[in-house]
């Protein structure tokens, strides 16, 4: 389980140093891929393979299935971590999430995030003081709050 916040830095190949803690629920390979709200998701091969199985029953026949899984597999990449415990974020990937030197990494369960520090910081600020009412809105998930 990925919980927590870190701040780490890319180097200048694009390498970021995946928090100890998360080293070795992560493995030695992992899948990182566009997030939603501008983050990258990284995920376990496992978890990524278990989410991949659950898209691939979207129904073919919807245009908003078929744009939600090109958006997220057409990014994806299959990286290997370094000895350093690094992993390479593609260029690609580091445009969409507007990286700099500067990152923040969060545990977020099955799957770790990684933010531009200025986007992580305007989103906590934009979202500040509306736990309560993000818990009001998932309560019908009945998650035992």
């Amino acid at each position: 389980m990925f919980l927590g916040e870190y701040r780490h830095s890319l180097d200048a190949k694009g390498r970021l140093i995946i928090p100890s803690k998360f080293r070795e629920g992560l493995g030695n390979r992992c899948v990182v891929t566009k997030g939603l709200d501008g983050c990258l998701f990284v995920f376990p091969i496992d978890a990524w393979e278990a989410l991949s199985k659950k898209l691939a029953h979207l129904p073919l026949t919807r245009q908003d299935a078929r744009s939600f899984t090109r958006f997220f597999f057409s990014s994806a990449s299959e990286i290997e971590c370094d000895k350093q415990g690094r992993i390479a974020i593609p260029q690609g990937l580091q445009g969409y999430a507007e990286l700099d030197k500067n990152v923040v990494v969060i545990g977020m369960s099955e799957r770790i995030e990684i933010w531009g520090t200025d986007r992580w910081e305007a989103y906590e600020a934009g979202n500040a003081g509306s736990f309560e009412q993000l818990a009001e809105l998932i309560e019908p998930f009945d998650i035992g709050l």
